[in-house]
């Protein structure tokens, strides 16, 4: 498991102590590994009930039971559930019963898990897994022990995919996975999904250009010279600027989004006990550090409440690009002050 570290840490203690709930929920964003931590954690105790029986090379899940309740969410899919966790186990100390996307359960179907879930038999372990807490009942919780996935992040990403790209003899650049990995926003399963689709279309060389290119993201060269620009109050050039970018094909909104997190990471640069929550390649990282030498805090904190504004209204507004360049000419007037104050 990638970036779950308290989770795995906390399980890991409780399987080899012996101290197991009966019910486990767990909930967080998609893709970031609920499902495979449940399978592993079934897997786990599995083995652990037959390491006796089996050699180390098996991998048979004798007693481990996997239900989608998006497609078997009725009270009758429940009560077959019910009757089969009656049964004790062959071989083993437990069955394992994972329900993945247990929020789209029924009420009624809801009321009749309840009751085992509230009293199930010793050899039963529940483990449900949501992306949607705030859809299954305070009942159904109050009963589990819950785990809260937090999305994966950008350096823990990058780092699975140097290990892939290692394993499967795939070169690639940094700066590349960087911008897979902020792609995916904190999900490992789009991460290895865009990774893939990179791959089959650049073949064993990863480059930052190819996945510009394929995942449709504009360059962060954009970024830096358009900051460049409004630093320099030249305004007529910032428009020229945003020009091209419309001609690439790419979204005003998309643009704005893009300039507040650069001028973000811009903010994080300028102290030096903030640095290290910039999340960008080692190659990059001079350059941020470059360009925020060159903006005061005021500017940067006016920049950033200017584009909020833009992209609160970008939605609702009947000119969009006239938006996005009112406010390309607001920014170039704002005044960045030689000297900085905290």
């Amino acid at each position: 498991m990638v970036g779950q570290k308290s989770i795995t840490d906390t399980l890991k203690t409780a399987i080899s102590s012996n101290h197991l709930a009966q019910a486990f929920l767990f909930t967080g964003p998609r893709g970031v590994g609920k499902t495979t931590t449940a399978r592993i954690l079934a897997k786990t105790i599995n083995k652990n009930d037959l390491k006796e029986e089996i050699s180390e090379d098996e991998d048979f899940a004798f007693n481990i039971f996997e239900l989608d309740a998006a497609s078997n969410n009725s009270v009758e899919d429940i009560r077959q559930l019910i009757d089969q966790v009656r049964i004790p186990p062959q071989i083993g100390s437990h069955k394992i019963y994972i329900i993945d996307e247990v929020h789209m359960l029924s009420a009624s179907a809801f009321n009749a898990f309840l009751k085992t879930l509230e009293e199930p038999p010793a050899h039963a372990i529940f483990i449900l897994a949501t992306t949607e807490k705030h859809k299954v009942l305070p009942t159904i919780i109050s009963r589990c022990q819950v785990f809260d996935f937090q999305r994966i992040g950008i350096n823990d990403i990058v780092s699975y995919l140097q290990y892939i790209s290692k394993q499967e003899g795939i070169t690639a650049e940094e700066t590349a996975l960087h911008t897979i990995a902020q792609k995916a926003d904190g999900g490992m399963r789009d991460a290895l999904s865009l990774f893939d689709q990179i791959v089959s279309f650049s073949g064993n060389n990863v480059t930052y250009q190819t996945v510009i290119e394929n995942l449709n993201i504009l360059d962060f060269e954009f970024y830096f010279k358009v900051t460049k620009h409004v630093l320099d109050h030249n305004a007529s050039e910032s428009l020229l600027l945003f020009n091209k970018v419309l001609e690439k094909g790419f979204d005003g909104h998309n643009f704005i989004v893009g300039l507040s997190a650069h001028l973000r990471d811009l903010l994080v640069c300028s102290d030096q006990h903030t640095q290290e929550l910039l999340e960008t390649s080692d190659e990059l990282r001079p350059r941020y550090l470059e360009q925020s030498q060159k903006c005061s805090k005021p500017f940067l904190l006016n920049a950033l409440q200017l584009l909020s504004d833009v992209d609160f209204r970008y939605k609702t507004t009947k000119n969009q690009r006239l938006l996005v360049e009112i406010c390309m000419m607001q920014l170039s007037s704002i005044s960045n002050m030689d000297e900085k104050k905290n």
